[in-house]
């Protein structure tokens, strides 16, 4: 079985580009987010096209969670199970002021079992800055993340929590850790709430299977930022012992960050579980060749 993550930045503006990659990638589940779309507005029709059933839980402009499955679908949990969102999205992190933010009322939280295995897709705040409130909304969203694993869920059991947390865990996943030093995605509260995702019995798979340096899975878009591989591992597929020991293989698709239309911002990443999935190039050994060059060359 094979389990990916993709944040698409728009469901809308990237449909064509997450049809490419299901005839591509062939998962067999597909956890989104940045959907950017109300329940209403899901392309459930053209999921189901390509043999997907899609659950999708959005706001409209802001944020949204979905998970598309052809294993089965059942006992779906949005926002923790603790109630709908604001479905104006009054409180978008990306157009709410400090006063009236709140994590709690945007759609960051969709969670089903899916062939056996409880998945969640997520979508954690930005943060935006330290010592702000969208930074303090930021870890007790994960706070709360935490404390749904503690209520609900167990360690022994197959669970698989997947999708944009907006944290690199640790130097090894940015660029330049000079560079991000101070901000957020990269603070010692940020990575300890991550951590306390892997203390609660999760396993970070892609580190697990992958230990070479420069391993991204987002890109900012300004010019030059994806050619020059600055970017960050902020994508994630956290598995429990019983998943994690399925492993087989894991990899991030840097060739899904490319081409046109303008493509998201984030690449998708990939596990199997018993045995390989269908094979695709996801154009490292290609990229690095060519960093190794440029570096080279301006060392010359």
């Amino acid at each position: 079985m094979r389990i990916a993550t993709w944040n698409v930045n728009s469901l809308k503006a990237r449909l064509e580009k997450v049809e490419w990659w299901l005839e591509r990638a062939a998962p067999d589940i597909l956890l989104l987010q940045e959907t950017k779309l109300s329940d209403d507005a899901a392309p459930v029709m053209a999921f189901q096209m390509a043999g997907y059933t899609l659950v999708h839980h959005g706001e409209g402009r802001w944020n949204g969670v979905a998970i598309a499955t052809r294993v089965g679908v059942s006992d779906i949990v949005t926002n923790f199970g603790d109630g709908p969102v604001r479905s104006s999205g009054a409180g978008a992190e990306v157009s709410a002021t400090e006063e009236d933010f709140d994590p709690f009322d945007e759609a960051r939280m969709v969670s089903a079992v899916c062939g056996g295995v409880r998945v969640a897709s997520l979508y954690a705040p930005n943060g935006r800055a330290l010592d702000t409130p969208f930074y303090t909304g930021k870890l007790a969203w994960f706070a709360r993340l935490r404390r749904w694993l503690e209520e609900t869920q167990d360690p022994t059991t197959p669970v698989v929590l997947g999708g944009d947390l907006n944290v690199a865990p640790t130097d090894a996943d940015v660029w330049d850790p000079t560079a991000v030093h101070g901000a957020t995605h990269v603070s010692e509260r940020e990575r300890a709430a991550f951590r306390a995702l892997l203390d609660w019995g999760l396993e970070d798979v892609y580190r697990a299977h992958h230990d070479e340096p420069a391993r991204f899975t987002w890109w900012d878009y300004r010019a030059g930022n994806f050619q020059r591989n600055e970017g960050m591992r902020i994508d994630h597929l956290l598995a429990s012992a019983p998943v994690a020991s399925r492993v087989v293989g894991v990899e991030i698709d840097r060739e899904a960050r490319k081409g046109k239309p303008v493509p998201s911002d984030h690449a998708p990443l990939v596990m199997d579980l018993d045995e390989p999935g269908q094979g695709f190039d996801p154009g490292w050994a290609g990229a690095d060749e060519r960093f190794a060059a440029r570096r080279a060359a301006q060392g010359a």
